[in-house]
């Protein structure tokens, strides 16, 4: 296959963390605007060769970096209403300031095959020992821009054990269902120590649908909804809104959707753990609606679970049982691969869908390249790249296989297929000189049609050096 090559132009430079980028036609505009949201809290807009505020909502978003810099909260998820031209609806997922807590374990946790008590750990003192709390919210932006937007209600309040996996692109409306879906991590710390991506009954490590036509009890006052861990933990009137599409999620960025044959191919990139970094895809999919998982788990039946998404965490990740990482002492260039979960991975094995791409951190082939994290995963449809139209790109944060500074991201893709059995990726050459600033990828973006790329780079691994931001258009 004939390598892809592509350049970079920048829209804009010098912002913050740039974690969500999307495009939207405001409420009585003609054209598609860019919208950029920053993990420290605003939302950019860029229309008609200017860039302005849009929303800034840095005093409700908490306050990042006390892990030396390094940050996965902040404001994580922007979507815009199928209807936003019209009703002006857009909805914000964001760690909520002041809610700083002591986290669920005293410790760094990894586990260890020998000692049981490692493996069957469980998340007790829920309401005291926590990182944080996310929210998901609704807000509106009035017609003709004639006042700010102001949020509207609350459907989300979320408490986290630790302070990484929350999701980022968390929120994306399905063209599908017109629904409001929201790619949720499993809590973070590593390994998923208390097993909530499996446990149907914990919200996270979920991809939920939310029917945000449906009226809620928090309406207008709504800072006083309850932050929960649990399904059964929510009132009834959010149950009735919410429908579970998958488990065993690690952490994603976003779902996007691809349109071929008059289906809808879905695609979850999911961040790995010690080895492997994944792109798993379906088309068809059996929901379960909260009301039944609450009511079945109260009667204590088995609940119907055939044709369920399961992306297999944590005892997979990606195509591989989820392995520990252990040094070999005679022998520095290698390292022993040893299963985490096993009795996790022989449960889930039959549950679980295959990804369609696994990348690695440690890849021997030469086309390739060894990866980190994955940041980004979006269909395009456009014809503008030739040899790209119709396939899925996706980003990795930094590339390891690279020994000299400065830090470089990658763009990579993929064919679609239908079927979502197991593909390769392709590496693109971006001819593009970044100069000596580092570039890490961290967001990418697509125009409503899928005809337009965007690419968010920043010069540091750190939230909290802050205005080293660049988002750029990805053109021929």
């Amino acid at each position: 296959m004939k390598k892809v090559k592509v350049n970079l132009q920048p829209i804009v430079s010098e912002i913050n963390l740039p974690t969500v980028l999307k495009t939207a036609v405001l409420p009585g505009d003609t054209s598609e605007s860019l919208f950029i949201a920053t993990q420290v809290g605003e939302v950019l807009r860029i229309g008609n060769g200017k860039v302005t505020t849009f929303l800034d909502i840095r005093e409700r978003v908490i306050e990042l970096g006390s892990k030396g810099g390094y940050d996965e909260r902040g404001l994580l998820g922007l979507a815009f209403h199928p209807d936003f031209y019209y009703n002006g609806l857009f909805y914000l997922h964001y760690s909520v300031a002041g809610t700083q807590g002591p986290g669920a374990l005293s410790d760094s946790f990894e586990p260890d095959p020998c000692d049981p008590k490692t493996l069957n750990l469980k998340w007790n003192d829920r309401e005291t020992k926590y990182d944080h709390i996310d929210t998901v919210e609704e807000w509106v932006q009035p017609p003709n821009g004639s006042r700010h937007p102001r949020k509207r209600r609350t459907l989300l309040n979320l408490r986290r054990p630790f302070f990484n996996h929350n999701g980022v692109n968390s929120l994306n409306f399905s063209p599908e269902t017109r629904k409001l879906i929201f790619t949720n991590g499993d809590g973070g710390s590593g390994f998923d120590p208390f097993d909530l991506s499996q446990d149907l009954m914990e919200i996270a490590g979920k991809i939920i649908e939310i029917d945000v036509n449906k009226n809620t009890i928090n309406q207008q006052n709504t800072d006083q909804a309850p932050a929960v861990t649990r399904f059964n933990e929510l009132s009834k009137s959010i149950q009735n809104i919410l429908t579970l599409i998958a488990s065993g999620v690690r952490n994603a960025p976003g779902i996007s959707y691809q349109k071929v044959n008059n289906q809808y191919i879905k695609y979850v990139g999911h961040v790995g753990q010690e080895l492997i970094e994944s792109v798993f895809s379906f088309t068809t999919y059996k929901p379960i609606p909260v009301t039944e998982l609450v009511k079945t788990d109260l009667r204590k039946l088995a609940l119907e679970d055939d044709g369920f998404i399961n992306l297999g965490w944590r005892g997979w990740e990606g195509d591989f049982p989820t392995p520990i990482l252990k040094d070999c002492p005679d022998n520095p260039q290698l390292d022993k691969k040893i299963t985490a979960f096993y009795n996790d991975a022989v449960i889930t094995s039959t549950k679980r869908i295959r990804p369609v791409i696994n990348y690695f951190h440690q890849d021997p082939r030469l086309d390739k390249f060894q990866g980190t994290a994955l940041t980004g995963v979006q269909a395009y449809m456009g014809n503008s790249i030739p040899g790209l139209t119709g396939s899925v790109v996706f980003i990795d944060f930094a590339r390891r296989d690279e020994s000299e500074a400065p830090t470089r991201g990658v763009l990579a893709y993929i064919q679609a297929k239908m079927d979502g059995r197991p593909n390769d990726f392709h590496v693109m050459n971006i001819g593009y000189d970044f100069g000596s600033e580092d570039a890490y990828f961290v967001s990418l973006g697509t125009d409503l049609n899928q005809e337009r790329l965007f690419l968010g780079a920043y010069g540091s691994s750190k939230v909290t050096d802050y205005k080293k931001g660049t988002v750029y258009v990805i053109v021929p």
